[in-house]
């Protein structure tokens, strides 16, 4: 007996008394969703998935989406994720992948802890009407500054500052590939972090001649594939990361489907056109933190040592001991991406179960460097599931010096968070590679938005270290008494090390 068809997840309707048959619905959806005949507009709701591209461009609000219009019978155990993993992969016998961050309703730790606010005795700070430092350097920075007076009372620098990246908020734009999203997405994200004074990463998927006018704003990614590496595109880059993992996926490398190498994408990458761009689980030249060492020294060399170099890894039980082993490579920041980090594309299995949350992480790591004595030598930026500028606060309240946005800065552009970025079909215009589908995405336009969200963060952050009474974002980093757990166990405030409600 066969399977047979499964219940429809999205049931897509129009109603005929709103609908004037424009036809724009047919036009925008990318998933064949509508079809227009003689007798008006067909529908079939089992490609829909949501994007709601068609809802934007309904003149008439004459389209509703409704969510698991028919559902299984219930059970606390075989839900419907389940067992529709188990059908589709009773039919392929193929991993099942999927997009976005994972989905699993784990408590987000971060809801669980609040901001502490100043009161009378320790009053707060207006940040209307009194400078609030929010510029950061990434890198390095000396243990202690030597100085040295001249007999004219000149002030000379003695101690040998390593180079830093310096950002005017502690926001960045993570890395996302040309392949995972389109090239006119990439130059939205260039085009803002250039206006605001801050930096994206290229992901690992090279760097486009098109971003080349914003390469100073630009960090450069070296993954295990080595995908458009050479020393044109490690001299282009403000600074270097090494991928070691990735939060969505730790453990295993990545894959960009042959149909998306076009042959922009075959020039950029360096690979032939076509093919699929595969990177191993592991880097096949690192095996131990002493080779990962020649790596970051060999970047540096390769680079006249004017480039700081970042280490990016998944966020997993021994984030703290590889963190100082890093920190001990001549690296100059630790980039740790939590569980709920987004993807183009991850095996389900390892996007839903696999890592730890970034909070964990950053709190683990932060600990670690400062009983060692050597906080002072790595940065650490956080990555995976920042949704606002309160998450922002509480993981540098957490160790963080800054952290990098991801899907928050998708969502900006228009993305829906409909989690099929790997089938290459977005509506929006972001993860795709079709032409018609890309040139649907104005970077001029989604530039501005991008801009705003992380100026409007800023602002927010601002406010909430005022409310603190803090006018420095150094004085927040790692600052624990201005955190308080609520409803989380005594094991985990431990790991975190923050105080319960109340104490």
């Amino acid at each position: 007996m066969s399977i047979g068809s499964i219940p429809l997840r999205f049931r897509v309707s129009i109603d005929p008394k709103r609908c004037m048959e424009c036809g724009r619905c047919v036009e925008n959806c990318s998933y064949d969703v509508f079809r227009k005949e003689e007798n008006g507009i067909r529908i079939n709701s089992r490609n829909c998935v949501a994007c709601h591209r068609c809802l934007a461009f309904c003149p008439r609000d004459a389209i509703e989406i409704k969510e698991k219009p028919t559902d299984y019978r219930s059970h606390p155990l075989w839900n419907r994720e389940i067992r529709e993993a188990i059908f589709n992969q009773a039919k392929s016998g193929k991993i099942i992948l999927s997009g976005m961050g994972n989905v699993l309703p784990y408590p987000v730790i971060f809801d669980r802890l609040l901001l502490d606010a100043c009161q009378v005795t320790n009053p707060s700070i207006d940040p209307l009407r009194e400078p609030m430092e929010l510029r950061t350097y990434i890198g390095k920075k000396p243990a202690s500054i030597s100085l040295k007076t001249s007999s004219n009372g000149d002030v000379e620098l003695q101690t040998e500052i390593v180079p830093n990246l310096q950002i005017e908020t502690p926001i960045m734009i993570g890395h996302m590939s040309y392949g995972a999203i389109s090239l006119n997405a990439q130059l939205a994200l260039a085009k803002a972090v250039t206006r605001i004074g801050t930096f994206m990463g290229t992901g690992e998927g090279g760097l486009h001649e098109a971003l080349y006018p914003y390469q100073q704003h630009i960090i450069v990614q070296v993954a295990s594939g080595r995908f458009g590496v050479d020393i044109n595109y490690l001299d282009r880059g403000a600074a270097i990361e090494i991928k070691i993992g990735q939060g969505a996926k730790p453990g295993i490398g990545g894959h960009l489907p042959g149909e998306k190498v076009c042959a922009d994408i075959s020039c950029t990458r360096m690979i032939p056109e076509g093919s699929d761009a595969i990177s191993p689980a592991p880097h096949h030249d690192i095996y131990s933190i002493e080779d990962l060492k020649q790596l970051v020294r060999g970047l540096k060399e390769a680079t006249e040592w004017k480039k700081p170099v970042f280490v990016k890894i998944a966020a997993v039980h021994n984030s703290a001991a590889i963190a100082a082993g890093i920190a001990r490579s001549s690296a100059d920041a630790v980039v740790i991406d939590g569980f709920r980090g987004g993807t183009g594309a991850a095996p389900r299995v390892f996007r839903d179960h696999v890592g730890i949350p970034i909070e964990a992480a950053v709190a683990s790591v932060d600990a670690k460097l400062r009983q060692q004595g050597i906080r002072n030598e790595v940065s650490i930026i956080a990555s995976g599931g920042i949704r606002q500028s309160a998450d922002i606060a509480k993981i540098i309240c957490l160790g963080a010096d800054a952290v990098y946005i991801g899907t928050s800065a998708l969502v900006a552009m228009g993305c829906r968070v409909c989690g099929t970025c790997y089938r290459g079909q977005c509506a929006w215009g972001i993860a795709t590679q079709r032409p018609e589908l890309v040139q649907r995405l104005d970077p001029d336009v989604e530039s501005v938005h991008v801009e705003n969200l992380i100026r409007a963060w800023t602002l927010e952050l601002a406010e909430l270290m005022g409310a603190a009474g803090i006018n420095s974002i150094e004085s927040l980093r790692g600052n624990r008494d201005r955190l308080r757990g609520y409803m989380l166990d005594e094991g985990l405030m431990q790991v975190l090390d923050v105080k319960p409600v109340g104490a």
